[in-house]
């Protein structure tokens, strides 16, 4: 499956939040992000993406190993995604350094999570808001098939079109980069 995901500024988040309400109740999670590569950066420097990602919500806490490979669409970034539940995340942190791989960058990521249907399809919208970049983002999400891509990105497309956004407001800019620039 690939994740169909169209990411973009927010220039009014409360205008976006209102709308999102709207259409599903939002909730409020922390993402703590490990990102993982080799020595010599064969994964990032290859588009591809290792993460062992923790959530905090207000009533559980979970952990998601990632692994995304190259984008198979430029426009928007998209990117086949393979997703697991970790039962033990220090432990799997423990492995995957064992294993060679180095922490590449780490980072938390304060979400406001909707899961809607639009356009027949499921779809998340997450309001986020990273401390160490300006501004505020929304990434609208769906999975999708190969030969479904580019109809679940125009489904997507039209979803933020009607919360306000515009094309002009679309990136493709990763937040590993974002973080990593506000760092240096």
């Amino acid at each position: 499956m690939i994740e169909a995901e169209l990411k973009a500024r927010v220039r009014h988040p409360e205008r976006v939040h209102a709308e999102l309400e709207k259409r599903a109740v939002g909730r409020a999670e922390v993402y703590r992000d490990t990102y993982y590569d080799t020595p010599d950066t064969a994964i990032s420097g290859s588009d591809r993406e290792l993460r062992v990602r923790t959530i905090h919500g207000p009533d559980s806490t979970r952990s998601i190993l990632t692994y995304k490979g190259a984008r198979v669409d430029e426009a928007s970034g998209s990117k086949p995604e393979h997703e697991t539940a970790v039962a033990d995340p220090a432990a799997l942190h423990a492995m995957l350094r064992g294993l060679g791989y180095v922490p590449f960058i780490a980072f938390e990521k304060r979400c406001r999570n909707y899961d809607l249907e639009a356009r027949g399809r499921r779809m998340l919208a997450t309001l986020v808001r990273v401390p160490e970049i300006d501004g505020h983002f929304i990434e609208l999400e769906t999975q999708a098939e190969p030969g479904d891509l580019q109809a679940a990105l125009a489904d997507i497309r039209a979803v933020l079109g009607e919360l306000g956004i515009e094309d002009t407001d679309l990136t493709t800019e990763q937040y590993t980069d974002a973080v990593a620039a506000s760092r240096a």
